[in-house]
């Protein structure tokens, strides 16, 4: 268990002093005699330790950044103290990551304020999205994160994986602050609006001989208020007993552990080596978009850190080929391996190499080894649809007069391609009366459908939302109770159902 200890030590004061006597002697001139005096007993006034059993309470005592009075800094501190849901709820978000990211901080010696970031971007949501196509804790880009070594694919999207993205983050934080003079304001500014528009805010007050100082710049309305917003909810943190706030405590000791499973690993046969629900190891790993881990790695889960130690020895006792449930395919006519990879949620690539091939020359009637979920996991259409599993929930549709796919997919909220794909229709859609089509029910099409968090930024419309994330205006009204108004308020938090491989960039 990590608990921190700071010391307050009081002064030790040596105290002495001298005395001077006199002897008084007849017809004589008295004589002075110094005596050595005894030091008084050394006074050492030592207070006990303070143990920091709350991640709270240790951010709260290395904040060094100075709380400025600022209008929006006052603010934001008053819309905290009048909403202290908001940071309960935040709270319960960050207790597994918390710890994780102020022992990051602390490695790189970089301000503990920072910490309270998430808060800001996505309030501590690891699968919240933005209208700028940012995404996790730390809303990274696309561009971002693959500058800094995150990595994402049609299996894994590293800017939800939260330690991943921390790395991130924190690599672009410190870039930053070496890019703009060394000053942090600047650099969490940047990291709002990039660091061309702070160092030509500076340039321009340089120029005409203004100050330079953060609260002088000329910046974006945003980024204007985003760096007020991390300042209040410091002082609200530091400040927390005398503002009456009560934060939820969260323990001073590793919540979360990264593991190695060194090659891709079934998340169901992983949930169970950890002794764990599946929908717990779902929660820690949000990066994860399919029922594995990516063929090509990050080879890496995220467990609670007292599952860590079993997970390991079970993991080594383990058949390396054991990690994935393993499906014989016979190669049908027209097949393509990219084909094959897409119904069976895994890649070309790795296809080639489970199968030994060196090219995507493949022959109808011969088999492919492919991995598949394990009996009973959360299977996509597709894979069922191989594997002759389709479940009664599964609907049997018969083409009528006038139909088309467009109609049909229409008609089920589904795609015209997936019409196409699980029904080995040729490509031009073609239809007869009487054919019969599979349609999959929307509960085993959702592999990729999350809820998340959005929030609401300058110039959003909720027709601009719903056709960001590819849903309808209709249902944002109905997932966020706006029945009584369409009206949306920069910094507001709207609640949405995405399919993730669906969101418009």
């Amino acid at each position: 268990m990590h608990k921190s200890l700071y010391f307050i030590v009081g002064g030790v004061a040596f105290l002495s002093g001298c005395q001077t006597l006199t002897t008084p002697k007849p017809a004589k001139e008295p004589i002075t005699i110094q005596k050595p005096v005894e030091p008084e007993e050394t006074v050492v006034k030592v207070e006990k330790p303070v143990e920091i059993t709350d991640v709270w309470q240790r951010i709260s005592l290395q904040m060094k950044m100075p709380i400025d009075d600022q209008k929006l800094v006052n603010q934001y501190r008053d819309w905290y103290l009048a909403n202290p849901r908001h940071l309960e709820i935040v709270s319960q978000r960050a207790e597994p990551y918390l710890h994780y990211i102020v022992e990051e901080l602390e490695k790189r010696d970089m301000p503990i304020e920072i910490a309270l970031l998430p808060i800001v971007e996505s309030s501590f949501d690891p699968s919240a999205y933005s209208a700028s196509a940012a995404s996790g804790l730390w809303q990274l880009t696309t561009p971002i994160s693959n500058h800094f070594g995150v990595k994402s694919d049609w299996w894994y999207d590293g800017r939800r994986d939260v330690p991943a993205a921390t790395t991130a983050a924190l690599d672009f934080l410190e870039y930053l602050y070496d890019r703009t003079g060394e000053n942090w304001l600047y650099a969490i500014a940047a990291y709002n609006t990039g660091e061309g528009r702070v160092n030509n805010a500076v340039r321009r007050n340089q120029a005409a001989g203004k100050s330079t100082e953060f609260w002088a710049l000329s910046l974006p309305r945003e980024t204007r208020r985003y760096v007020p917003q991390l300042i209040a909810l410091s002082d609200v943190i530091k400040n927390a007993d005398k503002y009456g706030i009560t934060l939820t405590p969260i323990a001073n000791e590793p919540h979360i552990a990264v593991v190695d499973t060194q090659s891709q690993i079934d998340l169901k046969l992983a949930a169970d080596l950890a002794d764990m629900n599946i929908n717990q190891l779902k929660a820690l790993n949000p990066g994860l978009d399919r029922w594995a881990t990516s063929p090509e790695g990050p080879h890496t889960l995220v467990l609670p850190y007292d599952k860590r130690d079993v997970f390991e020895q079970k993991l080594a006792q383990l058949d390396p080929k054991d990690k994935l449930n393993w499906h014989r395919y016979k190669i049908q006519s027209g097949d393509t391996v990219s084909h094959i990879a897409k119904r069976f949620d895994t890649s070309a690539s790795f296809i080639r190499s489970s199968n030994n091939l060196k090219n995507n020359n493949i022959r109808a009637g011969r088999y492919l080894i492919i991995p598949v979920p394990p009996e009973g996991a959360d299977l996509t259409t597709d894979q069922l649809l191989a594997q002759n599993q389709l479940t009664p929930k599964n609907i049997t549709y018969t083409v009528k007069s006038g139909d088309s796919l467009w109609v049909i997919a229409k008609r089920y909220n589904v795609s015209v391609d997936d019409l196409i794909r699980w029904n080995r229709l040729p490509k031009n859609g073609a239809l007869s009366i009487g054919k019969e089509l599979t349609i999959a029910s929307r509960a085993s099409t959702n592999a990729t459908e999350r809820t998340v968090n959005y929030k609401v930024r300058s110039g959003d419309s909720l027709a601009r939302i719903a056709n960001k994330f590819n849903v309808s205006v209709d249902d944002l009204i109905k997932w966020n109770k706006l029945h009584n108004t369409k009206y949306i308020q920069p910094g507001q938090m709207l609640r949405l159902i995405v399919d993730v491989s669906k969101v418009n960039a």
